[in-house]
């Protein structure tokens, strides 16, 4: 005999949706605005960018990915770095941030059913849902380390000389980190420089976040599967059908 129950779920379509439409303007608003990056330095460098004043330096700004040019009297940064591109990626990265944690956290919890953000499903199903999850999510993280990380896990030590031939002119790692992925590299003309751009850093350790929450949601919900099925082995006493959850028969009273 089955006793197998249903269970429930958090309605999390909304917000699966909510992060999609996100994920495609940040990607879309991140293309341009690292179109925009390119060779601006050099424009910065050779007086192309005119800027308040004399030229100090140039950096690379994390998000919204940006080049900017330091002068004297102000800041002078490329097109992902002010204006309506800069305000339309922090707000698509904080609906996306936001829409996928509610999303993530609600498969940790085990809702009853019948409620409307409610929608009845087996452990069964909610162990397949969460372990989609983990599986998006975690991808994304390994995708993003492999990325960042494949010159540290290749050997860290050689890590801003691996993938080129230098020659006798390889640069030297001086320091590095394994999260987030990255290296400061040394060249022979005494310039010093980030293995990784500051942003691809950043991100790579931002997605460890979604991943964790997925794991911690898949954990719960294997380990209340596990005890259903446990539940489900144990005999009931005769003339008693037991519901999981409930205590198990106790014991006839000794004569």
């Amino acid at each position: 005999m089955s006793y197998a129950r249903t269970h429930g779920g958090y309605r999390t379509e909304g917000l699966w949706a909510t992060a999609g439409v996100s994920i495609s303007v940040l990607a879309a608003g991140t293309a341009v605005a690292l179109l925009g990056m390119m060779e601006y330095d050099e424009d910065c460098v050779h007086g192309l960018i005119q800027g308040p004043g004399q030229l100090h330096r140039v950096r690379d700004q994390a998000f919204p990915p940006a080049t900017v040019c330091e002068f004297q009297g102000g800041d002078v940064v490329s097109v992902g770095g002010h204006g309506v591109l800069a305000s339309l990626l922090w707000c698509s990265l904080l609906v996306l941030a936001v829409s996928l944690f509610l999303a993530l956290l609600a498969e940790c919890f085990d809702p009853r059913p019948g409620g409307r953000l409610v929608t009845p499903m087996s452990r069964t199903e909610k162990l397949r849902r969460t372990g989609t999850a983990l599986t998006v999510a975690g991808s994304a993280f390994l995708v993003l380390y492999a990325l960042a990380g494949w010159k540290l896990l290749a050997g860290p030590s050689r890590a801003c000389s691996a993938g080129a031939d230098w020659g006798d002119q390889a640069p030297r790692t001086l320091e590095y980190s394994f999260f987030p992925p990255q290296a400061t590299c040394r060249f022979t003309s005494g310039i010093t420089d980030q293995l990784n751009p500051g942003w691809l850093a950043s991100l790579t350790a931002q997605s460890a976040t979604p991943a964790l929450v997925a794991g911690i949601g898949f954990a719960l919900a294997w380990w209340r599967w596990a005890r259903e099925r446990r539940e489900q082995r144990l005999p009931a006493a005769p003339g008693r059908v037991r519901t999981p959850g409930s205590a198990p028969p106790a014991p006839p009273a000794s004569p």
